[in-house]
């Protein structure tokens, strides 16, 4: 069975929208003014802010307002719980599985956070397997986390496919095991010129779209 190698921040799941819930609860929870918001996403800056940063940044602007424990709370949980899975992305993985592939989560992050997500919006029961990059020790684009998907679900890379919003993580990532990939643009335009995606997609629904239908 072919291999289809999925990202899942803002590729499956929409993890910037769960993350603005969050955040945007954060600040009303603890009194703090809503127009912070944006100040927060761009330190989030779409889940690639580093967690001991973005800590610093909250302690230093808010000190005493925040009681003790608040920030580290609210970084561990992200948006973990709010995510949801589109109906589409529901629909396009079961004809992914149904087209003879075998599909599997690839996604750098904390295993709490990260499977948090995948169970909770029933990926688990959709997907074949899933490697997270804490629990491997390595992220992607490192082409180590990509092989340990395929050995985690029986599968090969040859001829596989990586499907994902990243140009580095996930395109890169591709390139560095010969895989073919899809970049998912969300209407941005590509601008790395070592690289490029093998196809563009705006949505990872017609993404997976492309990948089954085109001939092996």
């Amino acid at each position: 069975m072919p291999l289809l190698l999925l990202d899942l921040d803002n590729t499956l799941i929409d993890r910037d929208a769960a993350f603005r819930a969050a955040a945007a609860a954060f600040l009303a929870e603890h009194a703090l003014p809503g127009h912070d918001l944006e100040w927060l996403m761009r330190l989030d800056a779409g889940g690639y802010g580093l967690r001991d940063d973005i800590a610093a940044a909250l302690a230093g602007r808010y000190g005493d307002a925040l009681p003790e424990g608040a920030v580290l709370a609210f970084l561990d949980r992200g948006g973990a719980d709010r995510v949801v899975l589109a109906a589409a992305v529901r629909t396009a993985l079961g004809e992914a599985v149904a087209a003879g592939w075998t599909c599997a989560i690839v996604t750098n992050g904390t295993v709490a956070q990260q499977e948090r997500k995948i169970r909770g919006t029933g990926l688990d029961g959709l997907v074949h397997g899933w490697v997270v990059s804490e629990a491997l020790g390595c992220k992607k684009p490192d082409p180590e986390i990509f092989r340990a998907a395929a050995v985690a679900t029986g599968a090969v890379l040859s001829g596989a496919w990586v499907v994902g919003d990243s140009p580095h993580a996930d395109v890169r990532g591709a390139h560095a095991i010969g895989a073919r990939s899809v970049w998912v643009s969300g209407g941005r335009a590509w601008a790395e010129a070592a690289y490029r995606p093998t196809h563009v997609a705006e949505h990872v629904v017609p993404a997976i779209h492309h990948v089954i239908n085109t001939p092996r």
